[in-house]
């Protein structure tokens, strides 16, 4: 019997250490994500890069010390909720899915907070299961974190240029050779319009694509200054 039992005991021990460990590493940004209230964090494609020697050019600013009209033209024209919703845009979310031919074809419908969620701790591309664990981390990111740090930290960790340029600072140093502080409100707009892809597009040289999407989130950020009141400092 003792011999019979040992190898069962050991495959459950083994079987609640991996369980164990799971939890622990599915518990960690929850614990996590309340430091971020005063720690500066990097991103999980940072990590990757800097784990295989890959270029890594960062550097936080303050919101305080970027142009104003920047975080405005940024949720104008990635997020026009955030100032009202909870992590999560139901509206945008249900929407994305009607568009799509089945849930593993779903585009879009992800808030600053969600892709604060999944630059912080998932990895990039698409998949059910990164959407399963990038909503509850979203929902938690909104509830201990202020709109104003959530905005901070996205423009901070965001990748905004094609070669290792994460953070806005960066961005316009590459694009305009000028600080976030001096952006004008069309240079905001152009550094938006390349967001969702800083590796094909570019507000340095932008094709005439770019600059239309620029010019519609130009006219976005203008008339909506009343996002300006969700990202005061409290």
């Amino acid at each position: 019997m003792t011999r019979s039992g040992s190898p069962r005991k050991t495959v459950v021990r083994v079987a609640r250490g991996l369980v164990a460990a799971l939890l622990a590493v599915l518990l960690l940004p929850y614990v996590v994500t309340p430091l971020y209230r005063a720690v500066n964090p990097v991103s999980t494609v940072m990590l990757a890069r800097w784990a295989v020697g890959k270029r890594v050019v960062r550097s936080f600013v303050p919101l305080e010390r970027m142009a104003p009209v920047l975080p405005r033209t940024v949720i104008a024209s990635e997020d026009g909720r955030f100032c009202s919703h909870h992590g999560f845009d139901l509206t945008e979310l249900r929407e994305a899915i009607a568009d799509a031919d089945d849930l593993s074809e779903v585009r879009g419908g992800s808030t600053i907070t969600q892709q604060v969620a999944k630059n912080l701790f998932l990895w990039p591309g698409r998949s059910l299961v990164r959407k399963a664990l990038e909503l509850p981390l979203a929902l938690w990111i909104d509830l201990v974190l202020p709109k104003r740090r959530i905005m901070e930290i996205y423009l901070n960790i965001a990748e905004w240029g094609p070669n290792g340029e994460f953070g806005i600072q960066p961005g316009a140093r590459r694009a305009f050779n000028k600080s976030a502080a001096q952006l004008s409100a069309g240079e905001a707009a152009l550094l938006a319009a390349i967001l969702p892809n800083p590796k094909r597009r570019s507000a340095r040289s932008p094709r005439p694509g770019v600059r239309r999407i620029a010019g519609i989130v130009q006219g976005r950020a203008a008339r909506a200054q009343s996002i300006d009141a969700c990202l005061r400092r409290p």
